[in-house]
């Protein structure tokens, strides 16, 4: 396991041999695989089971885990994405306007008509970035919630440096024009 990055090649070396270790595995993960499922949903309650799914694959995967030159945690960003787009495929309505499932982002001593603003500018960003297709939004996730390099996330989409670029280029103008056209409506 020489191309993962000594740490994780030895926490998954000690979980396969260990299923009570992969809990390390789970704490170092959970939060970046959490934050992907909810960006991609939307919805708190479905990103926690969503999340509870991936690491419950994972853990029965990874007797069977090779290394492949990717990093660790491409392999679950991977069944996270393969989850996702199933939840999406088995839903009949993609909204939910349970109110719990919102997060308030506003301080009470905050203007309201500015709180309001707030909010729909960032639901309708939201609303944009879910009607690409999905490789896409998790361009935009793993580049600015991430926050990882073009090579990083060329290694876990397994695409050239060049055509991640290429990609997020083309995602933003993209994002752009549906983002002026809600505007314009």
């Amino acid at each position: 396991m020489t191309d993962l990055p000594k740490d994780d090649a030895i926490l998954v070396e000690n979980a396969q041999r260990n299923p009570e270790e992969f809990g390390v595995i789970y704490e170092r993960y959970v939060h970046k695989i959490y934050t992907y499922i909810y960006y991609r949903t939307g919805n708190v309650h479905d990103a926690e089971d969503l999340t509870t799914t991936v690491f419950m694959q994972a853990m029965n995967h990874l007797p069977r885990y090779t290394n492949r030159g990717l990093p660790f945690s491409a392999w679950l960003y991977r069944i996270a994405h393969n989850l996702v787009s199933n939840w999406y495929r088995d839903q009949k309505r993609r909204e939910d306007d349970n109110i719990e499932s919102k997060k308030l982002t506003s301080n009470p001593n905050d203007n309201p008509d500015s709180v309001t603003v707030t909010n729909e500018e960032t639901e309708m960003l939201l609303e944009a970035i879910r009607s690409l297709p999905a490789d896409r939004q998790e361009l935009l996730i793993l580049k600015f919630v991430e926050r990882l390099s073009n090579k990083e996330i060329g290694k876990m989409m397994r695409r050239s440096e060049g055509a991640i670029k290429s990609l997020y280029h083309r995602t933003l103008m993209t994002l752009r024009k549906n983002l002026n056209n809600k505007i314009t409506k």
